[in-house]
């Protein structure tokens, strides 16, 4: 499993210490790349150098570059993270024969490392997506209480301008990527149809398809989507990057009041789901952590649900969900309704479709 983080971090560390709870020393804007692997019931983690190594380079497929002098250019470590996430998918779908589904994976408040890799790694098991993990210093500056929660709010503000950096190169991969995947078939289906257009165009579409096609879809944990919030208000967002296929917004400890303003911006292929548990005990306790009374919070409360961009699903009162703030995994996991809309929602897929709709109230109900 990759991570993308502005976290300190230490190579010569291969647990997860090796990621620290602090932000880059560089500062926030710094991103690194690590690598991390099962090691019994923890996880050893290997922080990526920033120049790819030969060993590196042949493992993903890459070919050496040459700079327009001649001379051996460099290869950056999320080239590598790229390419074998394009490795690892090709190996999804033969092995599956279904389209696979890359989800990215951006956490919330207080959570260690640890906590990130093993909720990442559930999302793999039950759903049956890749994940790439975008983890930012949420460690509560190591307070407890309404300072951590403040601490954590001040580290996901600073760490914006990390995640649009991920973005970005995100964008440029799949543009690299899928451009000489079309290039080649073109040629292909040139040599083998001439000036033939329909079969040419039959071919075309029959090989992009057969060409290890997925899905690509972003899910948002608690004030994960506090980041996305500020990433999207923000003046360097220009809303011109189709990179997903769904948005699922899970929990979100952002305002309700005034999300219209920023939810509406958002570019996707398919749906932004923002998913609502009015019992969410977390949401219900981070009103009171900012020292005095916040806002209503978007995850929990099911009132001026008023975006024509987003999909509104209401968890309360579903079997087994209950107050729970991550009711993707656990217990709310075992009713099949909530896992058959995580499922289709990280797999690119329409998860709404067999849901009750409210429309007085715009939103979706799970059983």
């Amino acid at each position: 499993m990759f991570l993308i983080t502005n976290r300190a971090v230490d190579d010569t560390k291969k647990g997860i210490d090796a990621l620290g709870d602090i932000p880059n020393p560089k500062g926030p804007l710094e991103l690194r790349m690590a690598e991390a692997t099962r090691h019994g019931k923890g996880w050893r983690v290997s922080i990526l150098p920033d120049i790819c190594t030969p060993a590196m380079l042949r493992s993903a497929g890459i070919k050496p570059q040459q700079d327009a002098q001649g001379r051996a250019a460099p290869v950056y470590a999320s080239r590598y993270v790229a390419y074998k996430l394009l490795l690892q998918l090709k190996a999804r779908h033969k092995k599956n024969k279904a389209p696979p589904a890359l989800a990215l994976f951006v956490h919330g408040y207080n959570n260690d490392v640890d906590a990130v890799l093993d909720r990442a790694q559930g999302f793999e098991d039950l759903y049956g997506v890749e994940v790439v993990a975008f983890t930012w210093p949420a460690n509560g500056g190591g307070i407890g209480g309404a300072l951590s929660y403040r601490s954590d709010k001040r580290d996901a503000l600073a760490s914006v301008g990390a995640f649009d950096r991920a973005i970005v190169k995100l964008d440029q991969y799949l543009k690299e990527m899928n451009g000489e995947r079309v290039a080649r078939i073109e040629n292909a289906a040139t040599g083998k149809h001439g000036d033939d257009a329909a079969a040419w165009d039959e071919n075309f579409a029959r090989e992009m398809m057969r060409e290890c096609p997925f899905t690509l879809n972003l899910i948002l944990h608690s004030m994960g989507n506090y980041v996305f919030k500020h990433y999207m208000s923000s003046s360097t967002y220009s809303g011109n990057r189709l990179v997903f296929d769904n948005v699922i917004m899970a929990a979100a400890d952002a305002n309700n009041a005034g999300h219209v303003s920023w939810v509406d911006r958002i570019q996707c292929r398919k749906r932004v789901y923002i998913t609502i548990n009015e019992d969410d005990v977390a949401l219900q306790a981070s009103r009171m952590k900012a020292g005095e009374e916040q806002k209503a919070r978007l995850g929990h409360w099911p009132y001026e649900l008023d975006s024509r961009r987003a999909v509104y699903v209401n968890f309360t009162a579903a079997a087994k969900v209950g107050d729970s703030h991550a009711y993707f995994e656990g217990r709310p996991a075992q009713n099949a309704a909530v896992r058959k809309f995580f499922r289709a929602a990280l797999n690119g897929e329409v998860a709404e479709g067999a849901l009750d709709y409210d429309v007085a109230r715009n939103m979706y109900f799970i059983g």
